[in-house]
This record gives C-alpha cells, structure tokens and sequence, in this order.
C-alpha cells in the first residue's frame, strides 16, 4: 500500500454470475469529488489531487523528477500516450508517473528522449502499468524498462472480472469515474491543451490503488503466483525485440477480395509506395491512402488519372496530388515477371482449424477435445480461457502432439510454447489425456 494521506474505503460488493467479491479498496479525496459515493453510486474524477502538473520539458526539470521519484517509496504508477492513427510511429508522445512521495510527473519526449536516468531511479521498484504489452514497446524506446511489473488490466483478467479498462476497473473497485474522451486525440499535437494534460495525469492518479485493490482479489482467490509468472513474462517479453512481419501489405483490410497474383502485385506495389510516404512524413498510412482505396485500385487496374481519381478513397485533395505516384505503382505491378508476382503465403503452423476434418480427422479431433478441457478448466477457475493458455499453442499441439503423449512430454511441449508453469500445472492430466488417441 500506499503512505499517502488516509483513504476512504467502499464497501465491498458481490457481482452477479459469480463468487468474485469486489474487495474493499482506498480511495482518495480529491477537493472535487463532492459527496461520499453509496451503493453503486461513483464520483467523478476530474482532477488530481495537487492539481495538473506542467509537463517537464528541459533537462533541470528532468533532474528534479528524477530525484523527487528515487525519494519516493512504493510502486511507480506509468502511462504513456502515443498518436496512433495520426503518425507513423509508435513513439511516446507523453509519458505520465506517480509515486507515492513523489506525486505527479508528466514528461514531454519530445525534447526529452532519452530518460534513462529515470528507469535508474526507478529500476529497484515494482512499475504499475495498465494494458503493458501496449505501452512496453514505447517505454523502452526513451530507455525505461521495468525490472517487477504489475499489470492491472492482466490481474483484471485473472481474477475473473468482465470488463477490464482502467476506467471500468477504477469505477467498480474504487468508486470513481474516469473520463475517456481524450483516448484517442492526436497527443503529438503541442501545445497539449490542460484538458488533456488533466486527463492523463488522472490515468496515474489511482493505479497504484488499483493495483492493491487488484492484488487483494488475487491472493483472496489464491492467483497471486499466477499473476506473478504473467507479469515475469511480461517483463521477459519486453526485452526483445519487435517481431518484423515478412510481408505485411497481406495485412491490407478488405484484401481477401482481391482474386489473382497479378491484383495481389498491385495490392503490394500501391502498399510501399503508400508506406515509403507515410514514413517521410510521419503519417498513420490510413491518413495517406486508406485501405479501401488500395484495394479498388487493385481491383480495377485504373490507367489514368481521371479513372483513378473516381473510385473511392482517391477523392481527397492530399490523395490526388499523388495520383502520379499511385499510377506508377499500378505500372511497376503491371511490368512485373510472372515469376516475380506474389506467391501464396507461407504459413506457420498448423492450417485453420476449419480445414481440420478434411486433412486430419484424428487431429480435428483431438483439438476439439483439448478445447473441451481448456474451457471446462478456465470455468472452473474463473478465467478466460485465452488467458488460460494460448488458442494457437492449443492449435499447435494438437496439430502435432509428442510421439509420445505423457503429462511429462506434454508439459515439456506447452513450455515450448511458452506456457507458464501455472498453466501448465491447471491443464494436466486432463489435456495430455485429450491428445491420446480414442
């Protein structure tokens, strides 16, 4: 816990449809929360309780956060705010902190990108984060890279609760109300208007908080060790780096209705070419061309400018200053060997599912027994089955299962997967039993 000012506590509250308690959780008194909350009544929250700090933009400043938070004790609450759908980039854009001691932090990386000397402040202590895997990536690109994390959308899930966003959670379990409305702005705007630096620095305010909350409920429902391996892994995960997809213009929306290798080459040509821009300009790729324009083009193979401009997407004045360049894309697919066109993709793993029956009866069948067990195992648990194990690692193994099946040479094979130990202990005997052959 905390050493902050004494919180006040709500009572706890059973939710319908299941044994999980909401557990009693602190709660702080910002000036404007009005009147105490009763029943299912939240408060909103709209501002923190020493108010909005000014985002640190210069080095002096830098160093004074540094030093207030290696005062500081307990765990570091991070956030970070990207422009995903406005840039290119995944960069942090802000990167909002709190620590009991040491209050509020919001760090602008813009001037600031490398705060290594913070992660040093910092590294001995447990990171509070909310849905890490999505912030890790970019924390770790300014140099902040946490040694203990806990994730409090993942613990969310762990302990069984339905819905798991920061504001969802801080409502039910702490009995405030946060305001999301900001979520998707452009944050490499600047300035950052107050509205949104408020709105940030309240997705620190109560995660520490949460996270107790979070963590009581986990080890009343004895998950704590669970919870543990998810978050080392978490950690592990973090360390490495991005997986580059081999071919990702296949990622294209809407491509699955482009027919032949020839409208697939146009698909792929029109795709660079969008990418190489979206890249010089630090754009989201769907703000240079979108999607559904690729895939008309692909589609109908325009020649000139005034057919490309009439089909959709290609309308907008930025799009037709580069009619040019998407008229030499179609050319270079059209120029094109046939050997050179794209071939069918390689595909790791097992085929889908669906296909199962047709090439391998037995395996269909094991699969769907090793799904009776996951399902049946993560309702006895009160879990989500994906959270449970993997569905491709399910897929996987029972695509090719060990010569020999025995709990030993399963266990061995979920490792391989990646599977945490806990996992591992939930899913046998029963999982190595669905994989033996009837």
């Amino acid at each position: 816990m905390t050493d902050e000012p004494p919180l006040r506590r709500r009572a706890a509250a059973s939710r319908t449809g299941n044994d999980i308690e909401t557990p009693p959780s602190a709660r702080p008194e910002p000036s404007d929360a009005g009147t105490e909350p009763t029943g299912n009544e939240s408060v909103p929250l709209t501002a923190p309780r020493e108010g909005t700090p000014e985002p640190v933009t210069v080095p002096e400043q830098l160093a004074e956060v540094v030093a207030r938070f290696a005062g500081g004790s307990g765990p570091v609450a991070l956030d970070a705010e990207r422009a995903s759908g406005y840039r290119y980039s995944q960069r942090a854009y802000l990167v909002q902190l709190r620590r009991s001691g040491a209050g509020t932090a919001l760090i602008d990386p813009l001037p600031l990108p490398d705060l290594s000397a913070l992660d040093a402040a910092i590294a001995d202590t447990e990171w509070v984060l909310h849905a890490a895997n999505q912030d890790l990536p970019c924390l770790a690109e300014l140099g902040l890279r946490p040694r203990r994390l806990f994730d409090t959308e993942l613990a969310a899930r762990l302990a069984g609760f339905e819905r798991v966003g920061l504001a969802a959670l801080t409502e039910h379990l702490l009995g405030y109300s946060l305001e999301k409305h900001h979520s998707a702005a452009d944050w490499s705007s600047r300035p950052l208007p107050e509205s949104w630096l408020t709105y940030a620095a309240l997705d620190v305010e109560l995660l520490t908080d949460l996270r107790d909350a979070l963590d009581a409920e986990l080890t009343r429902q004895g998950k704590s060790q669970w919870a543990a391996e998810e978050f080392a892994a978490l950690v592990q995960a973090g360390t490495r780096p991005p997986r580059v997809r081999a071919e990702p213009w296949r990622r294209t929306s809407g491509i699955h209705r482009v027919r032949g290798a020839r409208a697939q080459a146009r698909v792929r040509s029109l795709w660079y070419a969008r990418d190489q821009i979206a890249a010089r300009r630090d754009s989201a790729p769907g703000r240079v061309l979108p999607d559904s324009a690729i895939v008309a083009a692909a589609e109908l193979d325009p020649k000139d400018e005034k057919t490309l401009l009439t089909l959709p997407g290609f309308g907008g004045r930025s799009v037709r200053r580069l009619a040019r360049t998407w008229l030499a894309a179609l050319e270079d697919a059209r120029q094109l060997p046939d050997e050179d066109l794209p071939a069918a993709p390689t595909v790791e793993g097992p085929p889908p599912p669906h296909r199962w029956a047709e090439r391998d009866p037995a395996a269909a069948a094991r699969l769907a027994r090793s799904r009776e067990v996951v399902l049946r195992v993560a309702g006895e648990h009160n879990l989500p089955p994906e959270n449970l194990i993997s569905p491709d690692s399910i897929r996987r193994l029972a695509w090719q299962p060990p010569e020999e099946i025995t709990e030993a040479t399963v266990a061995d094979a979920l490792r391989a997967l990646h599977a945490r130990e806990w996992q591992i202990t939930l899913l046998l005997p029963a999982l190595a039993e669905a994989l033996l052959p009837t």
